[in-house]
C-alpha cells in the first residue's frame, strides 16, 4: 500500500468528527492508499483526541494507518502530504472577557493562529504538500498562512466548494432536476455573504442554468441570498454550525484536487490570484479550477462575466481588500 500523511487541525471540533471516518476509509485516497492521521488540538482539549482515536480503530478500516493526537502543530505537520485547517476561532466566542463579534477582531485573532501554522507547514510540511483552510475567515486565513509559509511549491486552498454544494442543491430544486444535472457552478469570491454564487455560467443538463430558471427575480431576491445565508441558517435551525456539509465539502476539495476534472465541468475553491479577470494579485479568491491530467490546477479562462456579476464579483473582491488591508501587519 502507497501511504499518506495528512494533518487536521481542530481535531476534537465537530467538522473533524464527520470528517475524519471519511479521511481513513479509503474513499478520499483510494482503496490503496493507507493514511497516517496526525489530529492537532489545543493543549485543553486535546486529551479527547485520544476517545476519537478509539472510535477510528474501532472503524476496523483498511486503509487506517498511524493515527497520532497532538497539541504541537510542528509535530503534526511534519512531512504532512495533506493539511486541513479546519480549527480556528469562531464569532461569538468569549476572550478575555470580551465577546467577539466584530470581523476585523475575528481577522486579528485568527490571523495570529495561522501565521504560526503557515510557518510550521512552510517548514516542515512536504515541498509539495497542499493545505485546504476550511476554519474561517478562510479566505484570509489562507493568505496569512500562505505568507507565513513562505514556501511557493506549496498549494494554499480556501474551501468554497460548501457554498457551491449548496449553490447547486438550490438551483436543482428550483429546475426541479436532480443535483447531478448541475455543473459548472462557480463561486466568485470570499467564502463569505459576499461571495457570488454563478448561475449563469453552472449549467443545467448542459444549459445555462439562469436560462433553464428563466426566473431573474427569483435568481436576484431568492437565490442569492439563500445561498449566501445558509450558513446563518443553518446555525438558527439546529442550533449549531452546519459541521456535516462542512466536512462533505472538504472531502469534495480534496478528491477534485486530486483528480482530474471531468471534461466540460470544474470545481469551486479560492486559491492565489494571478490577476485572472481582473482580480488583483496576493488574494486567495474563489475561481473556477479544473485538475489537469498531470495533477496540475488551473483557473479556467474564457468564460463570460455580464455586468450583473461584475458588480457582485466587484463587491466580494472589495471586502478581500479591505480584509487584506486589516491583517497587513502580518502579512511579512
Amino acid at each position: 500500500m502507497k501511504e499518506i500523511n495528512v494533518a487536521v487541525t481542530g481535531g476534537a471540533g465537530q467538522i473533524a468528527y464527520s470528517l475524519l471516518p471519511r479521511l481513513v476509509s479509503g474513499e478520499t485516497f483510494g482503496a490503496d492508499t493507507r493514511v497516517n492521521l496526525r489530529l492537532i488540538e489545543i493543549p485543553q482539549v486535546v486529551d479527547k483526541l485520544e476517545g476519537t482515536i478509539m472510535e477510528l480503530i474501532d472503524c476496523g478500516f483498511n486503509q487506517t494507518g498511524e493515527l497520532t493526537a497532538t497539541s504541537d502543530i510542528r509535530e503534526g505537520v511534519k512531512d504532512a502530504d495533506w493539511v486541513l485547517l479546519v480549527g480556528s476561532i469562531p464569532r461569538g466566542i468569549v476572550i478575555d472577557g470580551k465577546k467577539i463579534e466584530e470581523r476585523s477582531d475575528l481577522l486579528k485573532i485568527n490571523g495570529g493562529i495561522f501565521t504560526d501554522q503557515g510557518a510550521a507547514i512552510g517548514e516542515l510540511a512536504k515541498p509539495d504538500a497542499k493545505i485546504l483552510v476550511v476554519g474561517n475567515p478562510a479566505n484570509t486565513n489562507a493568505l496569512i498562512g500562505r505568507h507565513s509559509a513562505k514556501n511557493p511549491s506549496q498549494q494554499w486552498f480556501a474551501m468554497t466548494a460548501l457554498d457551491a454544494n449548496r449553490a447547486k442543491a438550490q438551483l436543482a430544486e428550483k429546475a426541479g432536476v436532480e443535483i447531478s444535472s448541475v455543473q459548472n457552478m462557480i463561486i466568485w469570491g470570499n467564502h463569505s455573504p459576499t461571495m457570488y454564487p454563478d448561475p449563469h455560467n453552472a449549467t443545467i443538463n448542459n444549459e445555462s442554468a439562469a436560462k433553464v430558471i428563466n426566473d431573474d427575480n427569483w435568481i436576484e431576491t431568492d437565490y442569492l441570498p439563500l445561498v449566501q445565508q445558509r450558513g446563518k441558517a443553518v446555525i438558527d435551525a439546529r442550533g449549531a454550525s452546519s459541521a456535516a456539509s462542512a466536512a462533505n465539502a472538504a472531502i469534495d476539495t480534496v478528491k477534485a484536487v486530486m483528480s482530474p476534472t471531468s471534461e466540460g465541468d470544474c470545481f469551486s475553491a479560492a486559491i492565489p490570484s494571478d490577476g485572472s479577470y481582473g482580480i488583483p494579485e496576493d488574494l486567495i479568491f474563489g475561481f473556477p479550477l479544473r485538475t489537469n491530467v498531470n495533477g496540475e490546477i488551473e483557473i479556467i479562462q474564457g468564460i463570460e462575466i455580464n455586468d450583473f456579476a461584475k458588480g457582485k464579483i466587484e463587491n466580494t473582491t472589495q471586502e478581500l481588500l479591505e480584509e487584506k488591508e486589516a491583517v497587513k501587519d502580518l502579512l511579512s
